[in-house]
């Protein structure tokens, strides 16, 4: 029924999370309505992300021009000044940028790409476990000098899927030898640490157990 620029550009939107067909098609015409020079600015925006690399250690997303010298690290894992011996996994690289806001966490992050529900194979194959487990032994094969993490902390959402997949990372990550532990009390049973309150994520931190 539409052009085939409009059709194609729908499909596109379709594959955005929880954008389905009806809402793609607003946002292509929303973009037919604003200016050409709005529409050229959004073109140069989305062009401009070939320039968007992942951290070489944490996987968080940081721009080229960041980067120094051959390291390919995000600007938290370049800092010199973080604990180097705390570790803390997120599900998302939001979940990391909440937990930053805080001001209260000092050490390194690791975003896992996801969780598991009910220990599916399918979802466990999804996660960065490999990864994980090759930078806890070995940071310095990824840029990070002087580090030894003594604390895993775990730090995902008080949900079915949360739950599961930090029992998960404790029974694999057990065989390391190094303290584990979640974020505590202040976070609701259900809740997101995306939409958490830094009050709320600071008392979590400061209660892990």
């Amino acid at each position: 029924m539409y052009p085939k620029t409009i059709q194609k550009l729908i499909e596109l939107f379709s594959k955005f999370p929880t954008v389905g067909p009806r809402t793609a098609a607003r946002f292509v015409f929303y973009l037919l309505r604003v200016s050409k020079k709005e529409r050229e600015g959004l073109t140069s925006v989305i062009s401009n992300l070939k320039n968007v690399n992942f951290c070489s250690f944490c996987f968080k997303t940081f721009e080229s021009s960041e980067a120094k010298g051959e390291e390919n690290l995000c600007k938290v894992c370049q800092d010199a000044s973080r604990d180097r011996t705390l570790l803390c996994l997120v599900e998302k690289e939001t979940d990391l940028i909440s937990i930053e806001k805080t001001k209260k966490y000092p050490g390194l992050y690791f975003i896992l790409g996801g969780t598991v529900s009910k220990l599916k194979k399918e979802d466990i194959k999804k996660l960065r476990l490999e990864e994980l487990e090759e930078r806890i032994k070995n940071p310095k094969k990824f840029g990070l000098l002087d580090t030894n993490f003594k604390e895993i902390i775990l730090a995902f959402n008080p949900t079915v899927e949360g739950e599961a997949t930090m029992f998960y990372l404790e029974r694999i990550l057990k065989k390391l030898g190094k303290k584990i532990t979640r974020l505590g009390r202040g976070l609701p049973i259900g809740g997101e640490l995306e939409y958490a309150d830094e009050e709320t994520l600071s008392s979590a931190l400061e209660s892990r157990r």
